[in-house]
């Protein structure tokens, strides 16, 4: 089980989407995302959502993420943040975004 402690550790927060571009060399088909988290800065992430989104549908879309992992390699990339969504039953992710919008950077509770 989690403690309280450890999930009040997790920094989920909203980002606005400002670049995304193919992602060739990830394993699994994947976008480079590049991500506005206001105060929390702008940072990168390999997103694994290419089933239900293109690219030009994710331009500006809030989405929400966990900013304080360690930069993670993948491939040639370092993504610094995980991109949180569902996964459904043929792995297809659908990604968890605010029912409004919301200021970048505001903290999941």
């Amino acid at each position: 089980m989690l403690s309280w402690e450890e999930f009040e550790k997790v920094e989920m927060r909203v980002g606005t989407i400002l670049s995304v571009s193919d992602f060739p060399k990830a394993r699994n088909p994947s976008y480079k995302l590049t991500i506005d988290f206001g105060a929390y800065g702008i940072k990168k992430s390999s997103a694994q959502i290419t089933h239900l989104y293109s690219m030009d549908t994710l331009l500006g879309k809030q989405i929400i993420a966990v900013v304080n992992f360690p930069p993670k390699q993948i491939a040639d990339f370092m993504s610094e943040c995980l991109v949180l969504g569902v996964v459904g039953l043929n792995k297809e992710i659908t990604l968890l975004m605010p029912e409004r919008a919301v200021d970048n950077g505001w903290r999941i509770a």
